[in-house]
């Protein structure tokens, strides 16, 4: 049972300190800063790690696993590789991180 406490403490200090940051970043982007872009990226791999399931690594960026997961062909890396592509063309590939998370084809 103290472990429970320990692990809901440890997730609420963390969802605080999240939105705390997010905050900032908030300003920050208002006010012209590039103070933003460091917590999207931060943002994006506390997503994966928490999603990372077996493969991944949590200092990979959803992008990176969505590029290799459409190498290897998997539906759902074509799906978001398609979409993020439509904003920003090439943006998967560009931002495979060959060193985080399970290897890529190529």
């Amino acid at each position: 049972m103290k472990t429970y406490f320990i692990r809901l403490g440890l997730w609420a200090g963390s969802f605080l300190l999240a939105l705390l940051a997010n905050l900032i970043a908030f300003g920050a982007a208002l006010a012209g800063s590039n103070r933003a872009a460091p917590v999207t990226v931060a943002n994006d791999q506390a997503l994966n790690a928490a999603l990372r399931g077996r493969q991944g690594s949590e200092d990979e960026t959803i992008s990176s696993r969505a590029g290799k997961a459409a190498r290897r062909g998997r539906w759902w890396g074509c799906v978001l590789c398609g979409v993020l592509d439509w904003f920003d063309p090439g943006h998967c590939e560009r931002n495979i991180e060959h060193d985080e998370g399970r290897p890529s084809k190529k």
